[in-house]
């Protein structure tokens, strides 16, 4: 690859909710040398993200849970042809007609060390909500690729943080969130670093 060329590379974001981390990731970019063709995803047509991509130029797609289960969702990713998929708040399970067709190539962040506090239904404040219960010591953030199953896929990247009581659950949340907000856009940008070499 010549060195004075940007790094090209396709990336799809998936998001559920606000796209805090979708607008974050993209930023993060901004002044990067990569050349990067953005698309977000979203199955809730209420979705903050979707404002998000409006101001940020970013070309979206609304697809429902059915579209999802079935190959409609498949045939849409495809048509994109992504380097890599990130999940950034997705709430909806992977189906693995996707999963086969881009293995390795779809990664997730977790709000918490896993394999701890991982599995349906823990997601946001059920997280935090559980550890804070379990007065557990230290939470902090998972970065892994994507299965079949649950947060189950393989660990990209974990840290840590210390929780000092009194904490309640949302101070516990501000300060995933922020662990979020640094961590992720860094690892992806190490994947993407992968991802272009082998071009």
């Amino acid at each position: 690859m010549n060195i004075n060329s940007p790094k090209k590379v396709k990336i799809l974001i998936l998001a559920s909710g606000n796209g805090s981390n979708a607008e974050n990731i993209i930023n993060y970019f901004r002044d990067k040398f990569y050349e990067i063709e953005w698309c977000i995803i979203t199955n809730n047509n209420k979705a903050g993200v979707i404002e998000k991509s409006k101001k940020l130029n970013i070309p979206f797609l609304i697809l429902n849970k059915d579209q999802f289960n079935s190959n409609s969702a498949l045939i849409e990713i495809e048509k994109f042809n992504p380097s890599l998929i990130i999940l950034a708040g997705f709430l909806l399970k992977i189906s693995e007609n996707i999963i086969e067709r881009f293995p390795n190539k779809i990664i997730n962040i977790h709000p918490s060390l896993l394999p701890a506090y991982g599995g349906k239904g823990m997601y946001g404040m059920n997280v935090h909500n559980k550890i804070i219960e379990n007065l557990e010591r230290e939470s902090g953030i998972t970065i892994h690729y994507v299965n079949k199953n649950y947060d189950e896929g393989k660990i990209i990247f974990q840290k840590k943080l210390t929780i000092q009581y009194p904490c309640s659950s949302e101070e516990l949340a501000k300060n995933i969130h922020n662990l979020e907000m640094e961590f992720f856009p860094k690892i992806i940008e190490d994947i993407i670093k992968v991802l272009s070499d082998e071009k």
